[in-house]
């Protein structure tokens, strides 16, 4: 087992097939992002005789964001059950992505190695670093970062929850991260290697359970295979895969869990469809507003599945055609009609939005979108995924004139609205999960 291990995987930007990908007749075309979230997993030295049963989580940019956990095995093949443990004489500060994954990713270990007989793991500190474009928060001077990591990693001045998020896939990249971190800093690397297919079917499949289970089983998963393949063309898995998995801790999970993940998942993931043009970058715009989701898409669905099902069912199949064009048109370097298409997708997206009542493209955006669309070297953009008051998405020249142009034209856009928006530094990046080296962190990281 190695001193540390690194891993990080990239947030990501479903740009068509927003609620159609919930369905397994469509699907997603997805962007992974170069924002990505690092975990660092680091072996706590103790010392000769003594015995340390913990898990220490932090995420140092943000206040008060450390979790310690005990934990222990359920009876009857329950798993690892968690308990957080109370840090000082501060209450208990819960976070649920992490406690889940954990309990997910450490009893599926068990099942698989030595961990099994002994039903213990070696103490690990697990640091969690997010690029700075995942949250709207301003940022402190540069001088108030750790030396030498200051400009990718910020140190905000609030507490985690109340950052404000810019809709990147923040959960689904700490998921898969987080889990790929545990899988190969616990597991031999025969038996886990993320270089190898085999080894990201594994950590897809589990991230996707664990992912599932922490946001109550709602969402299509494109998210976390974003996070897992980076940029591809995404077709759901069946929920029926997931729906009858036990709760951590219950009778058989932890069997019930390693089945799923060895278990022949009917996703469709395709790499190689979801490619951008030489000389086009598809760049994120910041509202610093942010939407929720969950509620968005359970109202979308109401209309799809009681107010009108036969006039939802038609707009999804053009809506469909449309997403698969596009995916064709910047695939085969077709720039001359990324405009055209992109804007009938906007007016199907726009037409959803009026039929079923939940803001996709709201008019605040829709005029931002087409006054960017204006500007020389921007193709168009969209409100990407489940739409709201997220980043938006644009598909632009990639050269610093254009970003310059885009960058001065907000300016004066906010300056003019009173409203605050901006350019983000992340661009579309094709590489899922991979290992990282563990110097880039520098100072970030607490000595073991």
């Amino acid at each position: 087992m190695p001193s540390s291990t690194a891993v990080s995987a990239p947030g990501k930007v479903l740009l068509a097939g927003g609620f159609l990908v919930l369905d397994r007749q469509h699907t997603g075309l997805v962007f992974g992002l170069s924002a990505r979230i690092n975990v660092i997993a680091q072996a706590i030295k103790t010392s000769q005789g003594v015995q340390l049963s913990e898990i220490i989580v932090e995420s140092p940019q943000f206040l008060d964001a450390q979790w310690r956990y005990g934990y222990h095995l359920a009876p009857e093949n329950g798993g690892i059950k968690l308990t957080q443990l109370q840090i000082g004489t501060n209450a208990i500060n819960p976070n649920h992505f992490v406690e889940v994954t954990l309990a997910y990713a450490l009893t599926y270990i068990t099942t698989v190695s030595h961990h099994q007989h002994s039903h213990t793991f070696d103490p690990i500190r697990l640091t969690i670093l997010a690029d700075n474009d995942y949250y709207s928060q301003p940022h402190l001077p540069a001088s108030a970062s750790p030396a030498g990591a200051a400009a990718r990693f910020a140190k905000f001045p609030t507490r985690l929850r109340e950052a404000h998020k810019t809709g990147l896939g923040s959960s689904a990249a700490l998921v898969t991260s987080l889990t790929a971190a545990l899988l190969t800093h616990y597991l031999p690397r025969s038996a886990f290697d993320l270089t190898t297919e085999e080894s990201k079917r594994i950590l897809h499949n589990l991230a996707q359970a664990a992912h599932s289970a922490a946001q109550g089983k709602v969402g299509s998963g494109f998210d976390v295979a974003a996070a897992v393949y980076g940029s591809c063309v995404y077709r759901r898995f069946s929920p029926s895969l997931l729906r009858d998995l036990p709760e951590i801790g219950a009778p058989g999970f932890a069997s019930a869990l390693a089945a799923c993940v060895a278990g022949d998942w009917d996703t469709e993931v395709r790499e190689s469809a979801a490619q951008m043009p030489p000389g086009v970058a598809l760049r994120m715009c910041d509202v610093d507003c942010g939407s929720q989701t969950v509620g968005m898409v359970k109202q979308v669905l109401k209309w799809r599945e009681e107010t009108d099902p036969s006039g939802a069912r038609e707009l999804w199949g053009k809506l469909q055609a449309k997403n698969e064009l596009l995916g064709a048109v910047l695939s085969e370097d077709r720039k001359a009609e990324i405009k055209e298409t992109v804007a009938k997708v906007r007016e199907l997206v726009r037409e959803m939005s009026a039929r079923s009542g939940v803001p996709i493209e709201p008019p605040s955006q829709t005029e931002l979108l087409d006054a960017l669309a204006k500007i020389e070297g921007v193709y168009d953009g969209v409100a990407p995924g489940a739409g709201g008051y997220d980043a938006l998405a644009l598909l632009v020249r990639d050269d610093g004139e254009t970003e310059g142009r885009i960058r001065e034209f907000l300016k004066k856009w906010c300056e003019e609205k009173g409203v605050k928006v901006r350019l983000l530094d992340v661009k579309g990046e094709m590489e899922g999960v991979r290992r990282e080296e563990i110097e880039q962190y520098g100072d970030w990281l607490k000595s073991a």
